[in-house]
């Protein structure tokens, strides 16, 4: 659990050596100045440069004045909480990477934070090598990205389903011809179920393909995100036409039928 000391280096995939320095550094906000010790000493072992605030002010300020491929965010902070911080960061700067920082018995903060746009979410205490494999994935996500943005776009990277148009070069998503502005993970998600148009994915597919690993106990993460892109891409998001639940297995992207015309 928290605070137990980790593998060498070494151990860990060579990739992690060469992360790129624009896109290295990893913003802690959490006033326990404890667990911000040991979550930086760990992250440091991965290769990260790693910033720290403990005040929830300094660290949005921070946020949005420097350029981070993850924030770790806790949710109780002094003079601004987490939950606010999350949202005013998610409306300044969409892509941005966060993972909530959430104590064990507060499942409100969890799934707020998750409706708020957080990409993932820890509970006190929790593992620190389960927290290195959370961070790796979206320092993953992030240099994808990176590397998405400075590619040039072709034809193949257009998916078009009834009213739902994307751009995988921009990540630009157009519904009935206007734009959609989607977190990192909501158009990872959207992007995924529109390649496999009508396969279904259980939740635990979907966290290790579009999150990027497996744990027990996370699928509200994936029930969060799927809400949210309802919320943005269907008309009814009670009813949806598109991102469907398939009841007692999971998930789908649904394809539209084309409207049968009488006398044709």
């Amino acid at each position: 659990m928290l605070g137990l000391k980790t593998l060498h280096p070494s151990k860990y995939n060579a990739e992690h050596q060469r992360l790129r320095k624009d896109m290295d550094k990893v913003l802690i906000v959490e006033d326990d100045l404890d667990i911000a010790t040991l979550i930086t000493v760990n992250l440091t072992e991965l290769g990260l440069s790693i910033d720290h605030h403990s005040d929830g002010q300094e660290g949005l300020n921070a946020a949005l004045n420097n350029d981070y491929a993850l924030v770790l965010l806790d949710v109780m902070l002094p003079s601004l909480g987490g939950l606010d911080i999350c949202r005013k960061l998610r409306e300044r700067r969409p892509e941005q990477a966060i993972i909530m920082l959430t104590a064990k018995n507060s499942e409100t903060d969890r799934v707020l934070g998750l409706e708020l746009g957080a990409d993932d979410y820890m509970t006190k205490p929790f593992s620190i090598r389960e927290l290195q494999a959370r961070v790796r994935s979206q320092i993953r996500k992030a240099h994808l990205l990176a590397n998405i943005h400075q590619q040039p776009a072709t034809p193949q990277q257009f998916i078009e389903q009834g009213s739902i148009r994307i751009n995988q070069q921009t990540r630009e998503v157009l519904c009935n011809k206007v734009s959609v502005e989607l977190t990192a993970t909501e158009f990872d998600l959207l992007y995924h179920l529109m390649q496999h148009p009508n396969q279904v994915f259980s939740r635990a597919q979907l966290l290790e393909s579009v999150w990027g690993y497996q744990h027990s106990g996370y699928e509200h993460t994936v029930n969060s995100h799927i809400n949210r892109l309802r919320a943005k891409v269907e008309k009814d998001a009670a009813n949806p036409d598109y991102v469907q639940t398939v009841w007692g297995v999971g998930y789908k992207f649904n394809t539209p039928k084309v409207p049968i015309v009488e006398g044709v």
